[in-house]
């Protein structure tokens, strides 16, 4: 059974509505809206609120068909696969995980918990990838369809002089392009900070590229924002993909094509679960009470912000990010590891205080039923280190089409 949505948002269109207006007028949550992103099912319940909502019957909104054919399921394993928003996008875009490989313990667990089906391997990368990794995963040599993740930004020592992998021995990415050389997977997508292009004077990321190509793949890369893509954060990832070359004629790869409704913390705020988080002390809560939303420093009297603020106050730029207030308006800042640093604020609209984590895991695009293990601090740093799911979503879609054309 195939179920399809498209009637509902062609129906918005027509009474220039949009997600977040449908949201509010029916009463549905955030994760049901996600779900119908998705073409996924939800309750009869859901159903019959949009109805209600949009003077409507279910056939105007919603279509069921038998599929004629089994849909193929393609085959990935991802590397420092984190608390799993890469690896969950992709998983929803039609993809079975064959193994994800996570040296963290409390990622590791992360994943275990809301997956028991993965197979997920809690070590060392680099104890993985001397093994055969085709008898490992059982898996012949150019069989695999994805091999998916990003790793941690190291320089390289001897960058630029085209070496191929001895260029990048001693560096995380050196066990990430061991798996390509003995997989050969058909494609890959490989995915890091913007920064990554420019660091080591682009040394690092042009050594990865000549990498990439000496493995044998084609390589196509872009520059993508998760806010336009159905994220409510502002976060920009570059992202690598590669086609094996002799596949280049069969397969299709373009990159997502930037939603037209870009949401804000208005959508996912307002009816977020309750869960843990991180108070600010009394004394930096007293001055967030001082701050409107969608403000910093500057609306603070002189005097409490200069002492707030002590040698910050004297660094060029305008430090906006200092006791800085986020409004229900906007999308949020890029999500961080901690939830409380002088120069990275990102203070709560309606409250003073920092987001708990399940309110970055909403950012994030995160379903609330994904449960992050560890110590607060840990779980805060697990969904800061993450890709948004909505994001690895929409490329894992355009990645399956590709590998559709086979």
């Amino acid at each position: 059974m195939a179920l399809s949505y498209d009637k509902l948002w062609k129906m918005l269109i027509d009474k220039k509505m949009k997600k977040t207006d449908l949201k509010e007028i029916s009463g549905i949550s955030f994760n049901v809206l996600a779900r119908m992103g998705k073409d996924e099912p939800v309750s009869f319940e859901s159903i019959e609120k949009i109805c209600h909502a949009l003077d409507c019957n279910i056939g105007d909104i919603m279509e069921i068909s038998e599929e004629t054919e089994p849909q193929k399921k393609f085959t990935s394993i991802e590397l420092f696969a984190g608390a799993g928003g890469l690896a969950l996008g992709i998983e929803q875009a039609g993809f079975d995980t064959l193994g994800l490989i996570e040296f963290d313990k409390d990622a590791a667990d992360t994943l275990k918990c809301n997956r028991p089906n993965w197979r997920v391997i809690h070590d060392d990368i680099a104890n993985i990838s001397k093994l055969d990794l085709g008898e490992y995963f059982d898996l012949k040599k150019g069989e695999l369809d994805l091999l998916s993740g990003g790793s941690p930004c190291q320089s390289f020592s001897y960058a630029g002089k085209r070496l191929g992998l001895e260029d990048a021995r001693g560096t995380l990415f050196y066990h990430y392009a061991l798996f390509l050389k003995q997989l050969q997977p058909k494609m890959f997508l490989f995915e890091n900070v913007k920064g990554l292009m420019t660091h080591d004077k682009g040394q690092t990321y042009k050594t990865i590229l000549d990498i990439f190509e000496q493995e044998g793949y084609t390589i196509q890369k872009k520059v993508l924002n998760a806010w336009d893509y159905g994220v409510p954060q502002k976060r920009e990832r570059l992202i690598t993909v590669g086609i094996r070359n002799d596949l280049v004629g069969k397969i299709k790869f373009e990159f997502p094509v930037p939603h037209k409704y870009k949401p804000v913390l208005r959508d996912i705020l307002l009816d977020c679960p309750k869960s843990i988080g991180s108070p600010y002390s009394k004394y930096k809560q007293d001055i967030f009470e001082m701050v409107p939303p969608g403000g910093y420093w500057r609306d603070v009297p002189e005097d409490i912000a200069k002492e707030y603020m002590k040698s910050c106050w004297h660094m060029e730029g305008g430090r906006t990010g200092i006791l800085r207030r986020l409004s229900l308006d906007e999308p949020s800042l890029t999500v961080l590891t901690s939830p409380s640093q002088k120069q990275t604020d990102r203070c709560h609209p309606l409250e003073a205080r920092p987001f708990t984590v399940r309110e970055n895991a909403r950012c994030q695009s995160f379903p609330d039923d994904w449960e992050f293990c560890g110590s607060v601090g840990q779980q805060y740093k697990q969904v800061g280190n993450a890709v948004p799911v909505n994001l690895a979503f929409e490329m894992g879609k355009k990645i399956k089409e590709g590998l559709e054309c086979l």
